[in-house]
């Protein structure tokens, strides 16, 4: 008699957790918060600009040589831009798929909006998409210098970005993106907090005030340098 073929297979660990609502859930908040680290010192390293060219500029060739000798040119560099490829690409992954579920399981619209929603948590999804959108323009604009206004001159990051801030549409699109930015930190962070059991009754408030706190930081902060062109502090 032939012996019957096993097929029904235990999922791994690791696909049990990310099939679970609470697992994507925790990979969209730790991925956030790895996002939210890289945007504070982000933030930081462009307020440098306010000294000058030549700060700016070695800020900018400090960052392709952090970790040498023992790492290579530019490797710390790689290993940042990996890191935050994988979260980005995990937060949307996860983001993505809850809203995918979360649609399955209401299939008809609230005719009203939930009580107490704020603005940010309505607007999240289209302020993920507005980031996406931005982070790639950004890329394309200084880092790569594909679609930069001006002459891109690799190794000169502060006048291209005088450049890029020079005209309408650069401060258009930064600004609108960074006002993005301050509602998605507004709600992530304190969305996250919740997701990996910092929440409490005695606690949100203090999470609530941490994340506007941070969201009106990293607003202003990014914004200052579009506006320090345009009113001449930098050119």
């Amino acid at each position: 008699m032939a012996l019957a073929t096993r097929t029904d297979r235990r999922p791994s660990f690791a696909r049990s957790v990310w099939d679970s609502t609470v697992g994507k859930k925790t990979v969209m908040a730790v991925s956030g918060l790895i996002m939210l680290l890289y945007l504070v010192v982000h933030m930081f390293g462009n307020l440098k600009i306010f000294f000058g060219p030549g700060t700016f500029n070695s800020y900018a060739h400090w960052l392709r040589t952090v970790g040498e000798p023992f790492m290579h040119y530019e490797w710390t560099l790689w290993v940042i831009r990996v890191v935050l490829v994988v979260a980005v690409v995990a937060h949307a992954v996860s983001a993505y798929q809850l809203s995918r579920r979360d649609i399955r399981a209401r299939p008809t619209k609230y005719v009203h909006k939930k009580a107490g929603s704020s603005y940010a948590t309505r607007t999240m999804r289209w302020g993920g998409i507005i980031l996406a959108l931005f982070v790639v323009w950004h890329v394309l604009d200084l880092t790569t210098g594909t679609v930069h206004s001006g002459g891109f001159q690799p190794g000169h990051p502060y006048q291209n970005v005088v450049d890029t801030f020079s005209t309408w549409y650069g401060n258009v699109i930064y600004i609108v993106a960074m006002l993005a930015l301050g509602l998605h930190v507004q709600h992530g962070f304190w969305s996250a907090a919740q997701t990996l059991g910092a929440g409490s009754r005695s606690r949100d408030r203090a999470l609530k005030t941490v994340a506007n706190v941070l969201a009106v930081l990293l607003t202003l902060g990014f914004i200052a340098v579009p506006v320090g062109v345009m009113t001449g502090l930098v050119s």
